[in-house]
């Protein structure tokens, strides 16, 4: 019997709860219906005081931030060291690469340059053993004619 009460007296509390949360959804329902406008202008008003204060806070920051490094003689200097410094290694690094990149062009170039000397050497290989051969073979026809031509002389005679 005591677990009946407890139900029943449980659903009752649950059921009060729901009808007040009921009560107040149509309430906040109610107000948000009247009221839709005025929360959209209320934001865009905020919307645009709060994005010009926040720009000029971050280029504040940026600006302190810039300007830190040469608040004291020591700091000054010691930020002056370190971007000579910088610049020396990116002076430095330009240098590696243009040297690296010039001895790379240089030994295309002269590879490209033995390339084509080798193809010219080969080319007029092949064209002297042509001539040759064929001044060969024009000297042993004219040979073997000047012979015949001979030989038919004599015959004649």
């Amino acid at each position: 019997m005591a677990t009946a009460k407890k139900r029943s007296s449980s659903a009752r509390s649950t059921q009060k709860r729901s009808s007040k949360s009921n009560r107040s959804t149509s309430t906040t329902q109610a107000r948000k219906s009247d009221q839709p406008v005025t929360g959209y202008v209320r934001q865009a008003a905020g919307s645009a005081v709060d994005v010009p204060v926040g720009a000029a806070l971050s280029v504040a920051d940026r600006v302190s931030e810039a300007a830190q490094p040469f608040r004291t003689r020591t700091s000054a200097e010691r930020e002056m060291r370190r971007l000579r410094t910088q610049a020396q290694r990116e002076l430095n690094r330009a240098e590696r690469r243009g040297g690296t990149t010039r001895r790379k062009l240089t030994t295309r170039a002269k590879r490209e340059r033995n390339r084509a000397r080798r193809e010219v050497t080969q080319r007029r290989r092949r064209v002297e053993t042509t001539v040759r051969q064929n001044r060969r073979r024009a000297e042993r026809r004219l040979k073997t004619a000047r012979t015949r031509v001979n030989q038919r002389v004599n015959e004649l005679v």
